[in-house]
């Protein structure tokens, strides 16, 4: 073989290579459905701009009803030693549970999210009630705000609270403190959000002055064992300087983490949903994650405070427990859309992602708006595929005059490459192009993967027949093995060279594609199917014009 043959292999070579090192090493097979749950962390700290929460008076919500009908000085001045009871909130998105002892979260269940496709699937559990020390949204407090996580506090809610889908109702608890101190945590549940709008106010009813610090916690029950898979981030992570820091919870075993400055939102996360929380205005001075045992925890330290005898102070969050949904994550506000990022390919991911969206919002089936997609991305790389093929069929055509060449100069290396040079020029074809195909596919196909695999808009979407779950592997292997026929077919209609080894390599891709797509998302599957098919039918017009 001369140069340009030369060349022409090792990039065919490198090409397979990098799509098998790509995929076994970057994106290696997910186990399905090995979701992991995600609570609430505490709040990274730090002085957060332009960060308001608005009070539940404001709100466009029709109706508020408040679940303390006064929140006055008639609560009892002395240490409440009431049994802790729970409070059961129901909306049409989540079950939420709560308990009076220190006020905090103890169980949310997702109702639009199940654990696996099963019709019978329990829902998705981003809190699961078990021991208190795992509850959420944990308030503490130092020196004159001494509170601890086991506070008791008092709540005149009735046992289960239901919200109406465009209601809102406000869900108080009262502790008074020995010193005078009196704190009133409260919060508002929207019947049609995933938001929680959490406040905590302080009154100063003793005659002495009182000073601390007040801190807000998301704790989030972690075990090793259930780690996800390699490549997509499962942990803390925080908006710090308008960009989205990820702390790895191996690396908590070093020590904490701390932010102070310019901080937007906290939160923890896997691939599919998340809990953050976003502080108010002068509510935190710092953020510090940490691990402590089997618990990660996302700390947010007020400033220090001072409250003089009759004066009040309200800190204020808001908090988002629920999916990675672009459209509800963007109408909270604060970046918090900015966790729906595709990695590497982001710049390509998002835009494929609005147009699969769009599709789906007039075919409501993503496997249909998956092969539009396809269509649509043929049709933009029809001249240029149209064009490679045409240059493989003249190379094809090429052949004797090139063996011709060999036979003369085959004593003389560098002449023989110059004339085939020559010859190339002379009929205007290019022996690197049977390849720019795939390469232009490449990074739509690993943006595609992306989207596929991370956007929970494919979680557990139907196509048809026994595609259950198009971000899931084909059960039956069925799609794979259609993908590798047509790629067979495909391979077989493309010219070739006279190369014999050239070939061989060629011919063995539709096998290691095969082998690769066997535990690919079934959504991706459809789509190198799909697109296989279109390019069988180009070939087809090309050697029909040819002939």
């Amino acid at each position: 073989m001369n140069a340009s043959e030369n060349k022409n292999l090792i990039l065919a070579m490198v090409l397979m290579l990098a799509v098998w090192l790509g995929f076994s090493f970057l994106f290696p097979p997910v186990p399905k459905d090995q979701q992991q749950p995600v609570a609430t962390e505490s709040v990274q700290q730090g002085d957060v701009k332009d960060v308001k929460v608005q009070p539940a008076a404001e709100s466009s919500a029709t109706m508020v009803k408040d679940s303390v009908a006064s929140e006055s000085a008639s609560v009892p001045a002395t240490e409440s030693t009431a049994p802790a009871r729970e409070i059961v909130v129901e909306t049409a998105k989540y079950k939420a549970v709560f308990t009076t002892r220190g006020a905090r979260l103890v169980s949310f269940n997702l109702k639009d999210y199940r654990e696996t496709a099963a019709a019978d699937s329990p829902p998705v559990h981003m809190y699961t009630a078990g021991p208190e020390r795992y509850a959420t949204l944990r308030t503490t407090g130092s020196e004159g705000f001494a509170l601890s996580g086991d506070t008791p506090f008092e709540s005149s809610a009735p046992e289960v609270v239901e919200v109406a889908a465009n209601d809102m109702v406000k869900l108080s608890f009262v502790h008074v403190a020995a010193n005078g101190m009196q704190y009133v945590k409260s919060y508002v549940l929207h019947g049609n959000q995933y938001t929680i709008d959490t406040t905590l106010e302080m009154r100063n009813n003793s005659p002495t002055t009182q000073r601390g610090t007040i801190n807000l916690a998301m704790v989030q029950h972690w075990d090793d064992s259930s780690k996800t898979d390699s490549y997509t981030f499962t942990g803390p992570a925080s908006l710090v300087k308008g960009k989205i820091e990820e702390v790895k919870i191996d690396s908590l075993k070093e020590g904490a983490v701390t932010y102070s400055q310019d901080i937007g939102w906290t939160s923890f996360q896997n691939k599919y949903f998340l809990s953050v929380v976003v502080p108010g205005d002068k509510t935190s001075e710092r953020v510090q994650i940490q691990r402590n045992g089997d618990a990660i925890e996302n700390l947010m330290e007020s400033p220090d405070i001072t409250l003089q005898s009759g004066e009040q102070r309200q800190l204020s969050y808001l908090v988002y427990i629920g999916p990675k949904d672009p459209e509800q994550l963007k109408a909270a506000g604060h970046q918090l859309d900015q966790v729906v990022h595709f990695g590497f390919f982001n710049i390509l991911a998002q835009p494929l992602f609005m147009v699969l969206t769009f599709f789906y919002g007039f075919i409501k089936n993503y496997g249909i708006s998956i092969i539009l997609l396809t269509v649509l991305i043929k049709l933009l790389f029809w001249p240029l595929t149209h064009k490679s093929y045409a240059s493989m069929k003249s190379m094809q055509k090429l052949q004797p005059e090139m063996q011709k060449l060999r036979d003369k100069f085959k004593n003389d290396k560098e002449r023989l490459n110059k004339e085939m040079m020559g010859l190339y020029k002379t009929h205007s074809v290019n022996p690197l192009g049977g390849c720019l195909p795939m390469i232009v596919q490449i990074p739509v196909f690993f943006a595609l993967y992306q989207v596929l695999l991370n956007s929970i808009a494919l979680r557990h979407a139907p196509f048809a027949f026994w595609l259950t779950d198009l971000s899931a592997k084909d059960p039956y292997y069925i799609t794979p093995l259609l993908m590798g026929a047509s790629m067979f077919v495909q391979q077989k209609m493309t010219p070739t060279t006279a190369d014999p080894m050239q070939a061989k390599i060629f011919m063995a891709m539709p096998l290691i594609f095969t082998f690769m797509f066997l535990n690919f998302p079934s959504g991706l599957v459809i789509y190198w199917l799909v697109n296989n098919l279109l390019t069988i039918l180009q070939q087809y017009f090309i050697h029909r014009k040819a002939a």
